[in-house]
Order: C-alpha cells, then sequence, then structure tokens
C-alpha cells in the first residue's frame, strides 16, 4: 500500500508539472499574440542586463588568468631547462660551479612559489567569486516562470470575474490561486531586487583586489629575479676574469651577397645594358654621382661646364638594390652642406651620410676593410658603385684617420654594420 501511495504522489506531481508547463507555454502564447498583458519590471530587467554583463566579464577574467598561468608555468619549466644546461656546461674546476647551482636551485623555488601564490591569491578567489553566479542565475530563470504562472493566475481570475454567468466557488478558487501565485513571485523578486544590485556593486572591489594581488606578485617576483640575476652575472664575470684570454669573439655577418641581390644583379645588367657604341660613362671617386638620392649645387664654371643649381640624375641600379638607406641629413660635396652656398663648410669626407661607432673590435680579413677598435667613430660614406654593396656591410672612413690624412682613397674601406651603432 505504501508503495502504491508513493507511485500515486510521484505520478500526481508530474502530472501537476507538466500541467504548470502547458499553462506556462499557453500565457507565453498570448503574451506575444498580444492577448494577454505582461508584468513588466524594467528595474529588474536592466539588473539582469547588468548580472549577464558580470557574468561574461568574469567568465573572461577566468579564462585569461589561467591562460597568463599556463605561461608561467611554462616559462618556469623553460628557465629550469636553461638553469639545467647551464650546471651542465659549467666544468668542475671553473670557480662559483657551487654558486651557479645554488642560484639555479633559487630560481626554480622562486618560479615555484610566484605560481602558488598566484593560484591562491587569484585563481581561487576568482573561482570562489564566479562560484555564485549558477545560483542566482537559476534562481532568475525560477522567478521568469513563476512571474509567468502570476500572469496566468491573473487573466484567469479576471476571466472568470467577468464572465457572463458567474461561478463564485470556480471565481474563490482562482482568487485563492492568485494570491498563491502572487505570493511565491514576490518573495523570490523581492530577494533577487536587493541582492543583483549588491552583486553589481562589488565587481569594482572584486577586480582591484585581484589586479593588485596579480601586481603586487609579479612585482616582488621580479625584484628578487633581479637579485638572482645579479648574483649569477658576477660569478660569470669571475669566470671571465680568470678565463680572460679565451674571451669569445663577435663575428662579423659574412660578406656574401645574398641569392636575391644575385637575382636583382642579373636582371639590372640585362635591362640596363647600354647599346653598342654608347659606353654608359663612369663617375669620377668621390663623385656625388655615386650618392643615392643626394642633391647638389655645383658653383658656376667656365663654358662648357657644369650648370649652376643642377640637379644629378639618380643612377638606375639604385631603384631597386638592397643600398644603404639615406636618411634626412645634411648632404654635403666636397665637404659643402648642400644649400649653403659655401657659407657652411664642414671637415667631412664627399657624400657623408652619418656617423657610427665601433661597439666591438673587429680585424680585417681584406684589404678593402677598415680595421675596428671598440669606439673608433667612421664617417659613413655611399658606394661608388651600389652593385658591389654586400648586405650587411657599409663604406666610410675612420674619422681620425680623416682627420689627419683627408685622402678618402687611402682611407676608405667597408666595415660590418653589426659592429657599430649610429650616433648623432
Amino acid at each position: 500500500m505504501a508503495e502504491m501511495g508513493s507511485k500515486g504522489v510521484t505520478a500526481g506531481k508530474i502530472a501537476s508539472n507538466v500541467q504548470k508547463k502547458l499553462t506556462r507555454a499557453q500565457e507565453k502564447v498570448l503574451q506575444k499574440l498580444g492577448k494577454a498583458d505582461e508584468t513588466k519590471d524594467e528595474q529588474f530587467e536592466q539588473c539582469v542586463q547588468n548580472f549577464n554583463k558580470q557574468l561574461t566579464e568574469g567568465t573572461r577574467l577566468q579564462k585569461d588568468l589561467r591562460t597568463y598561468l599556463a605561461s608561467v608555468k611554462a616559462m618556469h619549466e623553460a628557465s629550469k631547462k636553461l638553469n639545467e644546461c647551464l650546471q651542465e656546461v659549467y666544468e668542475p674546476d671553473w670557480p662559483g660551479r657551487d654558486e651557479a647551482n645554488k642560484i639555479a636551485e633559487n630560481n626554480d623555488l622562486l618560479w615555484m612559489d610566484y605560481h602558488q601564490k598566484l593560484v591562491d591569491q587569484a585563481l581561487l578567489t576568482m573561482d570562489t567569486y564566479l562560484g555564485q553566479f549558477p545560483d542566482i542565475k537559476s534562481r532568475i530563470a525560477k522567478r521568469g516562470r513563476k512571474l509567468v504562472d502570476y500572469d496566468s493566475a491573473r487573466h484567469h481570475y479576471e476571466s472568470l470575474q467577468t464572465a457572463k454567468k458567474k461561478d463564485e466557488a470556480k471565481i474563490a478558487k482562482a482568487e485563492e490561486e492568485l494570491i498563491k501565485a502572487q505570493k511565491v513571485f514576490e518573495e523570490m523578486n523581492v530577494d533577487l531586487q536587493e541582492e543583483l544590485p549588491s552583486l553589481w556593486n562589488s565587481r569594482v572591489g572584486f577586480y582591484v583586489n585581484t589586479f593588485q594581488s596579480i601586481a603586487g606578485l609579479e612585482e616582488n617576483f621580479h625584484k628578487e629575479m633581479s637579485k638572482l640575476n645579479q648574483n649569477l652575472n658576477d660569478v660569470l664575470v669571475s669566470l671571465e676574469k680568470q678565463h680572460g684570454s679565451n674571451t669569445f669573439t663577435v663575428k662579423a655577418q659574412p660578406r656574401k651577397k645574398s641569392k636575391l641581390f644575385s637575382r636583382l644583379r642579373r636582371k639590372k645588367n640585362s635591362d640596363n645594358a647600354p647599346a653598342k657604341g654608347n659606353k654608359s660613362p663612369s663617375p669620377p671617386d668621390g663623385s656625388p654621382a655615386a650618392t643615392p638620392e643626394i642633391r647638389v649645387n655645383h658653383e658656376p664654371e667656365p663654358a662648357g661646364g657644369a650648370t649652376p643649381g643642377a640637379t644629378l640624375p639618380k643612377s638606375p641600379s639604385q631603384s631597386s638594390l638592397p643600398a644603404v638607406v639615406v636618411e634626412t641629413f645634411p648632404a654635403t660635396v666636397n665637404g659643402t652642406v648642400e644649400g649653403s652656398s659655401g657659407a657652411g663648410r664642414l671637415d667631412l669626407p664627399p657624400g657623408f651620410m652619418f656617423k657610427v661607432q665601433a661597439q666591438h673590435d673587429y680585424t680585417a680579413t681584406d684589404t678593402d676593410e677598415l680595421q675596428l677598435k671598440a669606439g673608433d667613430v667612421v664617417l659613413v660614406i655611399p658606394f661608388q658603385n651600389p652593385e658591389e654593396q654586400d648586405e650587411g656591410w657599409l663604406m666610410g672612413v675612420k674619422e681620425s684617420d680623416w682627420n689627419q690624412h683627408k685622402e678618402l682613397e687611402k682611407c676608405r674601406g667597408v666595415f660590418p654594420e653589426n659592429f657599430t651603432e649610429r650616433v648623432p
């Protein structure tokens, strides 16, 4: 009997739920068709919009925070591998071996501590913050269903009251159901009306705390890591001093034209080949005609000379070759700044473009190369023939040689650009 009673209760509850769903569906259809009015609460709807926005932002923040933690873990592994490599190559008789090993251990511990604190103070807080949203979202949905039940009960009661033939018993029952539906709805509505604005306002403090924690942890991590890196640098400086004769020398980029350069040169030679009997003259040594895109004002010459203020045409080979890019520096010819009319003469080589300073020693390996010492200042000039320029190499004359000899032919030479740095 008890079992049958239990089954009966369950069946009755299922039937009741099915009836509620049907009633709600009918009510929603009538409301959409405009045949039944719908209870509206614009203030609550705004709260729901804010809730959905807050949930979306929080979910994105949680995802990005997890990505950040994964990156920290990946950096930890990479740093660990790098330090393991250093420990393996650091030979037992080298000074500072124990210190280097200790630094590697502390480095590993520092990464582990940083990751764990991010999890404890940021990720877990993030999870707790988002943990309250599913329940509230469920209650918002339930509140919506109870509102439909309330509207349905209200419409049913109103229809019975306006019927021509009134049934007082049915009206009384409908009124009772309306009061019950209204009470259930209002209880849920009042709770959410208080809770949603409070949850929305809490986002400010949560974001502040979260990002302050991340920023503080990252700041402390980098401070401690900086100390370890300085200690490691001191160990390596000590090793370098003991083995100073075995210092590694930075090598220049090999003077070998790229395949692209070779193809361009072959194409240009084919496109620009002069007709038979019309040999194209080459500009004299140091002539500004070999300088890319530099306009030159010549002094007046006797009859048969160049016209004053004439602009030299750009060499046809300069349009597609990887030549030195000339920036906006004053163009000079024979030490004269363009446009100065001889009033602002500078003691610089013809076609001077800019200065560089050697950052490393460079030993010349060919007769046309410059021998450089760290600190040497070089005056960069254009190649007479841009096709002779190798990728990664510049033409110039050491400032000290130019000031002493003033002879471009004897002083100029090529040098690797990556051994130097531009100076004002």
